[in-house]
Order: C-alpha cells, then sequence, then structure tokens
C-alpha cells in the first residue's frame, strides 16, 4: 500500500507547477506538489528578471554613452562592475523572495520537499524510499542548459544563465555561443556594460528569424555594438587562464575570451523520471508525446506542462499549460482541450524583436513598415528596425506579425490582443492613432494589407499627412 495517496501530484515547483497545483486544487482535488528545493521559479532566479536587471544596467550606459547625439555632453561613464552585479542580486532576490512567500502561503500537506521518479503511471517513488500513489500526475520539472559537446574541454571556463547572474563582477569578455533571444540579449547588456563581447552562431540568422528584411535591420542594429559571426562552427580550448576560439564555415578565424557565455538552447528536466516506467511515448528530444491542447501524454493518467515538454519555453505559457494541465489532471479521464493564447515571443535587446501568432502562413499577405523614417523614432533616436505584420489574403484578419525596432515590446502585444480578437487590417485602421506615436508607424502596414485584399482601408484623414506620422 503506497504511503501517500493523493489526487494528483505536481513533479517540479516552478511556474508551470505551481498553477499546476493551485488549478488542480480549485478544481476540487487532493494535490501534492513535489520538489527538491523550492527554491523558487526560474524566472525569478535565473530566467526573465535577473536578465532585464542586466539589461536595465546596460541600457542606463547606452544612455549615457549616446547622449552627445541629443547636444548632451557627458564623460565616457564608468562601470563599476560590482555594483552593477550587487543591485541585480539585491533585486534578484526580492522577486525570489516573493516566490518563495506565496509557496509559503500554499495550504499546509501540499508541499514535499523530495525528488520523485514513476514506478507506474500513477505511482512514485520518493528519494526518501515513501511512494505516492495518485489519480493522475503532472510533470513541470523545467529545463537546463545545454553545454554543447565542443565546448565541454572548457567547462570550467563556461558562464550561462545559471550562473552568470550569481557573479561578483562583470566579465572583462565573453564569446557568446548562442545568437538566440538570450544569447542576443545577454551579449548586448554586456556589450553596453564594457565587455568585450562577440556572438557565434552556426545558424545564418539571428534569434530564429527567417532571412529578410526584419531580419537583416536586426542584424544591422546589433552589429553596430558587437561582433557577430552567423554560419560558424566554434571549437575551443584552454588558453592560460581564458579561452581561445577557432571557428570556421561562412568566415574564419581566432580570438581568447575570459570566458564563453553558451546560449545554446535548453533541455526538458527528465532524466531520472525513469519514464519508460510510466509507458509513454517519447519524441526525439526524450520528452513525452502531448497534446497541446489538453496536455495529456497519450491517453495517459499524465500530464506535461512548461519547460518541461520542450514546447513554448516563456513563463505566460507555462503558466497556461500549468492551468491547463491542473484542471485536466483534476478531472481526469474526463480531459478537455482547451483555447490556447496566440503565440508571442518577444526579444529585449535594442531593438527590441517580437514574433506574434503565425507569420507566413500560406494564403497570407504582407504588409510593412520601416522605422527608419519614422517620426517618433527619428526624435527618440531610436529609428532602426522593420516590421511585418501578416492578414489572411481572404478578409485581412490578422494571422502574425515578425517585428523589430523601438518598444516593440508594446506593439506586440498590441498586435497580439487584436488577433486573438480576430480583427482584420482595416477595423484596426478605424481606431484613432495618436500623434506622435510609435503605433503610427504600423499604419503603413496595415494599409498595404487593405490593398492587397481589396478591403476598403479607412479613409484617409488630416493625421495620415501629419509630419512624421508613418
Amino acid at each position: 500500500m503506497a504511503d501517500i495517496q493523493t489526487d494528483v501530484a505536481i513533479i517540479g515547483a516552478g511556474t508551470a507547477g505551481l498553477a499546476a497545483e493551485r488549478h488542480a486544487r480549485d478544481s476540487g482535488a487532493q494535490t501534492l506538489l513535489i520538489d527538491p528545493y523550492f527554491a523558487g521559479t526560474t524566472c525569478a532566479t535565473v530566467g526573465c528578471m535577473p536578465s532585464k536587471l542586466l539589461i536595465a544596467a546596460g541600457n542606463a550606459a547606452h544612455n549615457a554613452r549616446t547622449a552627445e547625439g541629443f547636444g548632451i555632453h557627458l564623460p565616457e561613464p564608468e562601470i563599476d562592475g560590482p555594483a552593477v552585479m550587487q543591485r541585480l542580486q539585491a533585486q534578484r532576490d526580492r522577486f525570489v523572495d516573493a516566490t518563495k512567500e506565496s509557496i509559503a502561503g500554499l495550504p499546509d500537506g501540499v508541499c514535499l520537499k523530495a525528488r520523485a521518479h514513476f514506478t507506474g503511471p500513477t505511482s512514485l517513488a520518493l528519494d526518501d524510499g515513501r511512494i505516492v500513489q495518485a489519480k493522475a500526475v503532472v510533470i513541470t520539472t523545467g529545463a537546463h542548459p545545454v553545454i554543447p559537446k565542443p565546448f565541454k574541454p572548457v567547462e570550467g571556463r563556461i558562464i550561462t544563465n545559471e550562473t552568470l547572474f550569481d557573479r561578483p563582477d562583470l566579465p572583462r569578455s565573453v564569446g557568446v555561443i548562442g545568437a538566440g533571444p538570450l544569447g542576443l540579449e545577454m551579449a548586448q547588456a554586456l556589450a553596453r556594460l564594457g565587455v568585450r563581447v562577440e556572438v557565434f552562431d552556426m545558424g545564418e540568422t539571428l534569434a530564429g528569424l527567417p532571412e529578410g528584411a526584419v531580419e537583416a535591420s536586426l542584424r544591422e542594429a546589433l552589429g553596430k555594438e558587437m561582433p557577430l559571426h552567423l554560419g560558424v562552427e566554434p571549437e575551443a580550448e584552454q588558453a592560460g587562464d581564458g579561452v581561445r576560439l577557432r571557428w570556421s564555415g561562412a568566415e574564419t578565424g581566432e580570438a581568447t575570451f575570459d570566458h564563453l557565455l553558451v546560449a545554446a538552447g535548453r533541455a526538458p528536466n527528465l532524466d531520472g523520471l525513469a519514464l519508460e516506467a510510466a509507458g509513454l511515448a517519447l519524441d526525439d528530444h526524450g520528452a513525452p508525446v502531448f497534446d497541446a491542447d489538453t496536455m495529456q501524454c497519450g491517453d495517459a493518467p499524465i500530464f506535461i506542462a512548461g519547460d518541461a515538454n520542450h514546447d513554448q519555453p516563456v513563463l505566460h505559457e507555462a503558466s497556461a499549460e500549468g492551468t491547463i494541465a491542473g484542471v485536466n489532471a483534476a478531472g481526469f479521464p474526463q480531459v478537455q482541450p482547451m483555447r490556447r493564447k496566440i503565440p508571442l515571443q518577444i526579444m529585449f535587446t535594442e531593438p527590441n524583436m517580437a514574433v506574434v501568432g503565425t507569420p507566413g502562413a500560406d494564403g497570407d499577405v504582407c504588409g510593412q513598415t520601416d522605422y527608419a523614417d519614422q517620426g517618433r523614432a527619428k526624435a527618440m533616436r531610436r529609428n532602426q528596425g522593420v516590421c511585418e505584420i501578416f492578414a489572411d489574403a481572404r478578409d485581412g484578419r490578422l494571422t502574425g506579425a515578425r517585428l523589430a525596432g523601438p518598444d516593440i515590446e508594446h506593439l506586440a502585444h498590441l498586435l497580439t490582443w487584436e488577433m486573438h480578437n480576430r480583427t482584420r487590417a482595416s477595423d484596426l485602421l478605424e481606431k484613432p492613432f495618436y500623434h506622435p506615436t510609435l503605433e503610427e508607424g504600423l499604419k503603413p502596414a496595415l494599409q498595404q494589407i487593405c490593398k492587397a485584399v481589396a478591403a476598403p482601408a479607412a479613409p484617409e484623414r488630416d493625421d495620415g499627412f501629419l509630419p512624421g506620422a508613418s
């Protein structure tokens, strides 16, 4: 007989696990949240929040350094690396403490500090020898940074997002491995803080974007701040107290750095779960095959959410997936598909980059805006980036967007909300656009869509001819 019986057992107390537990409990289930640390979420500890703190510091230095463009003359900023990191860590710790307080507020008996692995589809063995029997199980074990094989020889000089934010000082130089969102965000922030930075990636484009105007505008902007080596295969070796990188491919070269910042992807934390005992089908990543609308693994009483499923590793999706998994685990065997949110990815470099919805699907038309000549962007000296908005060719309903430009994090939300409401380009043009704003810059793209689908655009008004409106 099992030592502990519960309705829903959740393995992992990150963002997805906390959401799954809460919604399973709210659905009337008895819950058990199992985690070996209860250290706080990835977002608070090593992800969203500390990275934005580093970016904010980098932007402050950059703004001081470039104030001359407004006729404001300042000395070259002096970067106090230990002070930068102390502020980051103090603020990060406050976010972590807030997360821990929410965990401490869970009902008595919900949290169980232990490691667990499957011994059957609904039975778990704990590392303290006890057995848990549940009616359903939710896997929310998160993910960890991947260190590719070519960099194993210099593992002692490698930094990842899980070690960067605990450093007492800024590094003097880093080679960044990976030109995805995390790698580019950290690369630009460090470069703006005076660290010598170069970026390397085997891919031909930045941030997973396809070739085209959006990617080219982002590459042009970021390339002004640090060397970008794309389409190359780097190899590493120890060089005294640093690392020597040699690369070949689209170009060849060699450089020495104090450290490598490896941002080459994250892998699900599934080792040690004994998934074979659960009888689940696994995909090429070794993660359980699951239904994205129910989070159910096959037809088993097992659900998976968050970074553990290797699907959409961003916080709001982890929370949404945890909600779906928790509700369906509580209701098993009655499992209901739930509407997923419009896909939204944002990169917090300057310029920002965002991908919304499903841009470029068959049957779509595209409208484009170039922020290089947009009035408000020029006034702020942030006039760089290109935005592409996509819509259904039949009726102009917005379907997706690829965006690079100033404050795109906000414009991406605007477009995401309109896509959620199945808005047409012509509908959006009927709404007010204040002048002068960055939002105005979207109007040419929306007007191009209306023309392409032969849909009536909003009538031309005087605001269409205001200086800097487009």
